[in-house]
């Protein structure tokens, strides 16, 4: 009989969300939940090669633009502050 077991998805996304949101390390996440290494780092290597949508990469485009604007205008503010301040 081999090792081949199915793992449940919610037990599959469980595990990378530890790895990637709270910082755990592969080799732990695979000790804690009893699945090899190697089927985490495959289950990483798929999860980053997948292709974001056209619309998801325009989303995040304009988010960062208004981002962008945002520290620009709180930079200044500060910079105008601190200028008044000295004066």
């Amino acid at each position: 009989m081999s090792g081949f077991r199915v793992i449940p998805k919610e037990l599959k996304e469980q595990i990378l969300n530890r790895i990637k949101n709270e910082g755990v390390s592969v080799a732990q996440a695979a000790k804690d939940h009893g699945v090899s290494t190697k089927t985490i780092y495959t289950w990483l290597s798929k999860a980053s090669s997948k292709n974001i949508s056209f619309l998801e990469y325009a989303r995040l485009k304009r988010e960062n633009k208004l981002l962008l604007e945002l520290v620009g205008k709180l930079t200044l503010e500060k910079n105008q502050r601190s200028h008044f301040k000295k004066n």
